[in-house]
């Protein structure tokens, strides 16, 4: 098993730091690819973020209505070594479905 830790991701427009509102998850959940992870408030809005991976919640290193900046560590996941480094799936290679012909034929 590794660990695997999701920095607070840059949510965009010169935001440099967010509020934890409310943890979706606790401590020990396990939780999935996309599925809700926390709520943040920044000096725009509040936003869910999802979870980037799936994986067991090992750590949440911040609390609720505490504050923290864009890439301070803000959830560590425990997955399996086959996933560690890995966010999404990774496209599987195929074989061209059609032949292309690059000279002309004679006549």
């Amino acid at each position: 098993m590794a660990e695997v830790t999701f920095p607070l991701p840059d949510l965009g427009e010169g935001l440099i730091s967010a509020r934890v509102l409310e943890w979706l998850v606790a401590e020990g959940d396990w939780v999935e690819r996309n599925a809700p992870l926390v709520e943040l408030e920044t000096t725009k809005s509040a936003v869910e973020i999802p979870s980037p991976q799936s994986g067991r919640v090992a750590r949440l290193h911040v609390a609720e209505d505490a504050e923290l900046a864009v890439g301070e560590s803000l959830v560590t996941f425990t997955v399996s070594d086959e996933q560690a480094g890995i966010v999404g799936a990774v496209p599987e290679e195929r074989k061209p479905q059609r032949r292309v012909r690059l000279t002309l034929p004679e006549d």
